[in-house]
């Protein structure tokens, strides 16, 4: 996605499009947040203008529950690019035909960077690291994700966020699942 020119050539002839680029773990973010701002804005800029200049029909962006009240630069990065997908469909490039729309949903359980594999990578140690042992997470399923790309898709006119009511988890409750032996340590 940082790439325009080959943006310009991956959607010639392309109707549809999940955006699923991102920078998206936040310890990543934060260290590197000049990459952060450009694959998750700049990208999602270049994403944008190929697609209304390539007559993609529809596009769907992926977003995350840190868009909402972002507290880090992941989350902020993710709410700019889910207002620059709403914005194009009507102030950005009026007339076009593309539309836009963004899924918002929390940790993808087993996502590369999700919280249960990284547990899970951990439980052979003596203690998991957790920032706050007040921390929640949403979880959502890989198929519950994919239908609600599936339902905005067909749903969508342009300029929606949809949300998907979905149950949030305490981080101790997963550690405790994953490693029950182990103590977790708040870092």
């Amino acid at each position: 996605v940082r790439d325009k020119e080959r943006l310009y050539r991956a959607l010639h002839g392309i109707d549809f499009v999940v955006h699923a680029a991102a920078t998206k773990i936040v310890p990543v973010a934060e260290y590197n947040p000049f990459e952060c701002i450009k694959t998750n804005i700049n990208g999602a800029m270049n994403l944008i203008d190929a697609c209304i200049d390539q007559n993609v029909k529809k596009v769907v962006a992926l977003s995350t529950d840190k868009a909402s009240s972002p507290i880090n630069l992941y989350g902020a990065t993710k709410l700019a690019s889910d207002k620059l997908f709403i914005a194009s469909n009507s102030s950005y490039a009026g007339g076009h035909k593309t539309s836009f729309s963004v899924v918002r949903y929390g940790n993808v359980m087993g996502s590369r960077g999700s919280v249960i594999p990284f547990f899970i990578s951990q439980k052979d140690q003596s203690e998991l690291p957790i920032t706050d042992k007040r921390m929640t997470r949403f979880m959502i399923s890989l198929e519950q994700g994919v239908q609600l790309v599936w339902q905005a898709f067909d749903d969508m006119i342009g300029g929606e966020i949809y949300v998907k009511k979905i149950p949030s988890i305490k981080v101790t409750d997963i550690a405790e699942v994953i490693a029950p032996k182990i103590k977790y340590k708040i870092i």
